[in-house]
């Protein structure tokens, strides 16, 4: 069986997000999901915002958050992530694409993050989206399902992946 799901990989600022926007855009094709982000301030990172493709906004990760879920100094925010973020997974169209950026620590704090991930891969329609290089058994599991293409990338090699992500997701 031929991977509907295609999921980039690689270290930070590799260009994994910006690899998928590329996609997005060129495929042309309806699309929902989100997108996580670096908040900066002042020069430096000091967390992580999700911005859904129609637009919506919540806080993932930052270092002022009180959490019980953290990763490093960042305290994870469940509440955004199951209201803003796993909404946007869940497609309302036949044919629309699944945008996940990103699967990591982060967001496998989240249940309901893991349940809808699991039932949008088993679904109709594709994911494209990226995955943590390491991760927990449910990280691994992703990565090692019959459905799922993972594409490893460098910054000098995210170009030549945007060709081969597009001839996989346009069969």
């Amino acid at each position: 069986m031929a991977a509907t799901n295609i999921l980039v990989t690689g270290p930070p600022r590799s260009g994994k997000s910006t690899l998928i926007e590329k996609v997005i855009q060129k495929i042309g094709k309806p699309a929902t999901g989100f997108f996580t982000r670096e908040i900066r301030h002042k020069g430096l990172r000091v967390g992580f915002s999700i911005t859904t493709l129609d637009g919506k906004t919540g806080v993932l990760a930052h270092q002022n958050i009180k959490s019980k879920f953290r990763v490093g100094k960042y305290g994870v925010n469940l509440h955004d992530l199951d209201e803003v973020a796993v909404p946007s997974m869940q497609p309302a169209k036949s044919g629309e694409i699944v945008v996940v950026d990103e699967i990591g620590k982060m967001e496998c704090f989240s249940s309901l993050f893991k349940k809808i991930l699991i039932k949008v891969l088993d679904s109709e329609h594709h994911v494209i989206g990226s995955i943590a290089m390491r991760g927990d058994h449910f990280i691994q599991g992703i990565k090692k399902r019959h459905d799922v293409l993972v594409i490893p990338i460098t910054e000098n090699t995210r170009d030549l992946a945007l060709d081969l992500f597009l001839s996989k997701i346009q069969r």
